[in-house]
């Protein structure tokens, strides 16, 4: 009896490109938003316009990703009211609160730092699935992986002090942003059973753009200056969002979430680069010593034994 065909987002080799797509993808979302903030003239203090911002981006994405959806004939029912509420709480870790934490981080912070700062989550998030899914069983590689990229993320904080040190407004605020896509994760495979993963994607970021917006226009949060480049970066954001999050999503759904999620660790290598080259931004060695640990981490896990 010959067994099932795997789908092609269980496939190894699919698996690496799709998850490395996603992972480059968000990797440029470090200097395209510190852009877009300069751009549409906000300024770190402007809390509210940096949650419209966010809010707009992902709304726009949810939007597309289920209009998608619809045209594919994607199933849409949720029966139970319990599944409604496990994605509204999935909404607010994996969009509202991630990225609230993460926008007001990123404006306090070197984008390049930021990139290898949340590579913190990756690791928490591999750490925890083995606790929760039998399919992760925590293996002498995985502690070793972590334990690498772990020291990546605290390269960070020795060298040139010119790089940046810590902050309760920059790094705290990116490591609870962390800590949030370290949650969702854990939570993907659980919206996969309520939903088709593609209009459960969708519904977590249009309802969580929404709760971005709603708050950030109550405290008066605005776009000050608006133009053609603003349009052009954000617009770029909405496709990130859209491609990032269904491929991940997707791949989480159906696959050892550790095998998946660290793949993530490549997003500080790409988020150091296009910052460094998009913004100017200096470029210090303890950059590519905690860039080069991150990354080691990922072969060390998933490395043949």
């Amino acid at each position: 009896m010959t067994s099932p065909q795997k789908s092609i987002f269980q496939r190894p080799v699919w698996v690496l490109i799709f998850a490395l797509t996603a992972a480059i993808a968000w990797g440029w979302a470090y200097p395209l938003i510190k852009l877009g903030f300069a751009e549409f003239e906000i300024t770190p203090q402007m809390t509210g316009s940096k949650m419209l911002f966010a809010g707009i981006r992902f709304a726009i994405s949810g939007i597309i990703i289920l209009t998608i959806a619809k045209s594919v004939n994607r199933k849409f029912s949720v029966t139970k009211g319990v599944d409604w509420l496990y994605i509204l709480v999935f909404s607010l870790m994996n969009t509202a609160l991630h990225y609230a934490f993460f926008y007001i981080g990123l404006s306090h912070s070197q984008g390049a730092r930021a990139s290898i700062l949340n590579s913190l989550g990756t690791f928490i998030l591999v750490l925890l699935a083995c606790m929760f899914f039998k399919s992760d069983k925590l293996t002498i590689k995985k502690i070793i992986g972590c334990v690498i990229g772990f020291a990546g993320v605290f390269a960070l904080n020795f060298g040139n002090g010119d790089s940046g040190s810590f902050t309760m407004l920059g790094d705290g605020m990116i490591i609870l942003n962390a800590l949030c896509s370290a949650i969702a994760g854990l939570m993907t495979r659980g919206l996969g059973r309520r939903v088709d993963i593609f209009v459960g994607t969708g519904y977590s970021l249009t309802i969580g753009g929404v709760l971005l917006i709603i708050p950030s226009i109550l405290i008066g949060g605005t776009l000050p200056n608006i133009t053609i480049n603003g349009i052009i970066i954000l617009s770029l954001l909405i496709v990130i969002s859209s491609l990032g999050f269904t491929l991940y999503n997707k791949l989480l759904s159906c696959n050892p979430v550790g095998k998946v999620a660290i793949f993530n660790s490549f997003i500080p290598v790409v988020g150091v680069i296009t910052s460094c080259l998009c913004l100017g931004e200096p470029f210090y060695y303890n950059y590519i010593i905690a860039a080069l640990l991150s990354a080691y981490g990922i072969y060390i896990i998933n490395k043949s034994k």
